[in-house]
């Protein structure tokens, strides 16, 4: 399941006395995009997901967890490591499952990682 998407209010994009103007509201959205806290859900740019930590960030962090218990090269479905007891008091505990696979991919490409299929659904190995 996708993540809610956040849509900017009507009254943000009608600017008026007191109103920040459009071009304002895209520099800011242009910047988050930049720095990875943005990626746009839609070619004509309307609908955007707006990120605390980039997906860089969130793997960084549940790569130290792996690493610090020894857990490399074990296997994990994503509810364990995103509502499993182990996690409990770990920042990325709660997690929605969209941000965890950016989190996941990004992990991927760093060779730290593989997301798998189980039979219950996808897990990722971590190397």
């Amino acid at each position: 399941p996708r993540a809610p998407t956040p849509r900017l209010p009507q009254r943000l994009l009608n600017p008026s006395a007191g109103k920040l103007p459009l071009e304002s509201i895209q520099v800011v959205l242009e910047e988050l995009r930049k720095n990875g806290n943005l990626e746009w859900l839609d070619k004509n740019k309307t609908s955007f997901l707006i990120m605390w930590k980039r997906p860089e960030e969130w793997g960084k962090l549940i790569y130290q967890w792996v690493s610090k218990n020894g857990l490399t090269n074990s296997v994990f479905t994503l509810y364990e490591l995103v509502s499993g007891d182990d996690t409990e008091n770990e920042e990325f505990h709660g997690l929605d499952e969209a941000t965890l696979l950016r989190a996941l991919q990004a992990l991927q490409q760093e060779h730290k990682a593989e997301i798998i299929t189980l039979d219950d659904g996808r897990g990722v190995k971590f190397f």
